[in-house]
């Protein structure tokens, strides 16, 4: 085994073991559900309790398949796909920094992710096991191009934000 094929496995495992906590917490942490449903719902996608229960199948399996290292680069996707409509929707706001709730955080799994289908995950990996390791460029394009398609599809199908509302009319004699 070389330093390279430890160093995925540890890049693998705590990404994977992030998400599944990331998962968890969304299912039965804090507001449960409901709280997430209410979450996602606020920030513009219908059918917030689907939205809540996509994502916490998508953050414990993916997380899963990673730690294990099967199927890596639609691992890598769905984990792209979930820091990207969160980066859309949540973070881009706020700017870069995590501290100030920026997409600092959400780009760095993402990137993270995307190296990941480029290198494969490694020897120690079921994939490597089972010979089925797709890397390099067809590994990072399935992570990248399923990712960013996947949060395509779920904007379009999902994505109705509430129209900002309209300002209150100045009433005569006040001055701005």
């Amino acid at each position: 085994m070389e330093a390279i094929d430890l160093a995925l496995a540890l890049l693998r495992l705590v990404i994977g073991v992030i998400m599944i906590a990331h998962g968890v917490n969304h299912w039965i942490g804090g507001g449960k559900i409901p709280g997430t449903a209410r979450w996602f719902a606020g920030l513009g996608l219908r059918n917030g309790i689907l939205q809540a229960w996509l994502s916490v199948i998508t953050e414990i399996g993916a997380g899963a398949l990673l730690i294990l290292g099967l199927l890596t680069p639609f691992a890598a996707a769905a984990i792209i796909s979930v820091m990207l409509v969160a980066g859309l929707l949540a973070h881009r706001k706020n700017g870069f920094f995590v501290f100030r709730e920026g997409y600092e955080y959400v780009l760095t799994l993402a990137v993270a992710c995307l190296a990941l289908g480029l290198t494969g995950p490694g020897e120690l990996s079921v994939d490597h096991a089972a010979g089925i390791v797709i890397d390099s460029w067809a590994g990072g394009a399935i992570a990248l191009g399923v990712g960013v398609l996947g949060t395509a599809a779920l904007l379009a199908a999902f994505y109705r934000p509430q129209p900002a509302p309209a300002p209150a009319p100045e009433k005569a004699g006040e001055v701005s």
